[in-house]
């Protein structure tokens, strides 16, 4: 049996017990010890005559029942007492687990080390022989458990078997440690809708084993062949068992075999909360979920814990989910920096709410504003910069170039510039895929940003860093929550073209990654983020209509709307002249390009920042001139026509 028990399992499985558990459980607590003793009382008396018993090959005569007679009162006694110590009296209507076995044998191994003892101090008269001793040690855990044991199946299996007519036959997708602990919380809740036929999973080697005592029958493949077989009406993944490519392959032959697919809780949901037999949809986010990400705990710790850090634009998406993910570092302090009022109030509400002894500091600042930067950092002295603070909006940069190049470029040239001179050590600027080649101003005036702080290298003994990443998903103003509006209020849902492609991550996956790359990044280096397979938009579209319970056409048109301004067709992983070298971690490598002689990095973009206020031709022609990879989307199309 594993050793995972919680208080989530007892609460599934409330109402299953069995009468004497109930009547267990009302009793006082010394009613509750006076009844555990006298349970024990006749077993321990039994393990000790069978010890004799089996001794003496089953010929007690005067002589060997005197002995048994004369030490049984001590032998129960003992054991009685020791179990006590050990908290063995306590739990019986609980599972019981590895633990609770091991705990068994040290209080009978020291229960006959205490009674050999006394045997030999105090009845030298009446000696007993060891192997009695010796018998009665591996009876006493053998029978104690199996009692126990026992409980734990009448409690899981109590339920009569012309009940099960009235529960749905179900599939649970994965036998790991997640789909065991539902396996067993579903079976043995009275509660519970369903009833597990069988479990699925990936590994076809595990096809024939047993997870909560229930048989693995099948792999992936064969879900929905052997949900038809068994009359499954709905199929149950445990959150953590699949991929996104493997949710959506079974979502699709699901709904081809009117079957249909929902989510349990996943392992981390198990051990940090109570688990509610409750399955939800499958939702958009466990189509594109990916491997999970693993961090490099031990690192990061030495890197944050007991540091002051300062996040920009913190109350953003993904500003504030590095603020979520870094107080569990348990930093000196954490800055806030944000010029909105509203999402600096919630974030602050919310982080004091999960970390109450933390120590957070709100300030609200513009980032244009060097002198009030300036003294945010004078006064708080962060070790650690997250810059996250920008523009996103690829469309609404187009018409606003001048904007994107303060908010952006001025923004992150002021604040890098200022970090040395407080002190700061690392500067972590948060970038995106659309500085790759750019088509759009935004993506412009990332790759100038990224050009900027990779030209402070070496000038100070600040690391400057960038991170680059593509779209995150459900972040404010993206795709799926535009997505989400259009189909709840009757559609049409908008696509720009058919053949439109985009990295996607999770806004968690993403704050990770960044924090993570901050560890490992060099001076001067841009760090890129797996975001693993590109998906369609209008897949996306159509998957968002169909779990939504409607149907694409029927219910849900998909309208074509054309590219936006500045918009591309599929954003791209390698810039010009660039390179991917790999790092220690396997989800984030380096984008090796030519370092730019920082002056004339330094001279353009301070040209650049004159020219903002000026007409938008030609803050184009300026931005341009300092990213020369940076062309248009017409443009392009216009050189993409010439050369065929």
């Amino acid at each position: 049996m594993n050793g995972f028990h919680s208080q989530a399992a007892v609460d599934a499985g409330e109402g299953s017990a069995p009468w004497i558990v109930h009547f267990g459980r009302q009793m006082p607590w010394l009613a509750r010890r006076g009844l555990a003793m006298l349970i024990l009382l006749p077993i321990f008396v039994g393990t000790f005559y069978v010890s004799h018993y089996l001794r003496f090959e089953g010929q007690l005569g005067p002589r060997e029942m005197w002995r048994f007679w004369s030490a049984v009162e001590a032998a129960v006694l003992i054991k009685l007492v020791v179990f006590a110590w050990f908290g063995l009296l306590r739990g019986w209507a609980r599972f019981v687990t590895f633990d609770d076995i091991i705990t068994l044998v040290e209080a009978v191994t020291v229960s006959i080390v205490l009674m050999v003892l006394v045997e030999r101090l105090f009845l030298a008269n009446r000696p007993t022989p060891r192997a009695v001793f010796l018998l009665d040690w591996g009876t006493t855990i053998v029978v104690v458990a199996g009692l126990r044991g026992l409980l734990r199946v009448i409690q899981e299996r109590s339920l009569p078997l012309f009940l099960l007519g009235d529960k749905q036959p179900t599939l649970i997708v994965g036998a790991n440690p997640s789909g065991e602990a539902l396996v067993r919380a579903i079976q043995g809740s009275r509660r519970s809708a369903y009833h597990v036929a069988g479990v699925i999973d990936v590994d076809r080697r595990r096809i024939g084993t047993r997870i909560g005592g229930v048989r693995v029958i099948g792999g992936l493949e064969d879900a929905c062949p052997l949900a038809l077989r068994h009359g499954v009406a709905e199929v149950l993944i445990v959150g953590d068992a699949l991929s996104g490519k493997q949710v959506r392959q079974l979502v699709d032959e699901a709904q081809r075999q009117s079957i249909g697919v929902k989510v349990l809780p996943s392992y981390q949901q198990l051990i940090h909360g109570t688990v509610v037999i409750r399955p939800r949809p499958v939702a958009i986010d466990d189509l594109l979920r990916r491997e999970p990400v693993e961090l490099e705990m031990s690192s990061l710790r030495q890197w944050l814990e007991g540091r002051t850090l300062l996040v920009t634009g913190s109350a953003g998406s993904i500003g504030s989910e590095i603020c979520r993910q870094l107080l569990g570092f348990k930093p000196k302090r954490l800055v806030l920096v944000d010029r909105s009022e509203t999402g600096q109030f919630f974030l602050e509400r919310q982080l004091r709410k999960r970390m109450p002894e933390a120590q957070i500091q709100v300030c609200m600042a513009d980032i244009l504003d060097r002198r009030r930067i300036a003294a945010i950092l004078r006064e708080q002295r962060p070790q650690i910069v997250f810059h996250a603070a920008a523009y996103k909006h690829v469309p609404l940069m187009e018409s606003h170039a001048g904007e994107a190049v303060k908010n952006i470029v001025s923004a992150t040239r002021r604040l890098a510039d200022l970090a040395p001179d407080h002190g700061v050590e690392s500067f972590v600027m948060i970038s995106t895929d659309k500085a790759v080649n750019p088509t759009s101003v935004m993506g412009a005036c990332k790759r100038a940003a990224e050009m900027y702080v990779q030209s402070l290298a070496g000038t100070s003994a600040c690391r400057f860093m960038t991170v680059r990443f593509g779209n995150v998903l459900d972040s404010a103003g993206s795709v799926v929550p535009v997505f989400r509006q259009q189909i709840a209020a009757g559609g049409p849902v908008t696509v720009t073209d058919p053949r439109m492609e985009r990295f996607f991550m999770t806004i968690p996956e993403a704050a990770r990654l960044v924090i993570q790359a901050g560890v490992i990044g060099n001076d001067g280096e841009i760090l890129l983020l797996d975001m693993g397979e590109p998906v369609r938009i209008i897949d996306l579209a159509a998957d968002m209509i169909r779990l939504s319970g409607l149907r694409v056409r029927d219910d849900i048109e998909i309208e074509i709307s054309g590219l936006r301004p500045g918009e591309k067709l599929y954003e791209e992983l390698h810039a010009e002249g660039e390179t991917h070298v790999p790092t220690r971690h396997p989800k984030i490598v380096i984008a090796d390009s030519k370092h730019r002689d920082p002056h004339a990095v330094r001279r353009a973009v301070e040209h650049l920042e004159r020219l903002a206020d000026e007409p938008q031709a030609v803050v184009l022609d300026s931005l341009r001139r300092l990213v020369s990879e940076y062309v248009p989307p017409q443009e392009r199309a216009g050189q993409t026509r010439a050369a065929a």
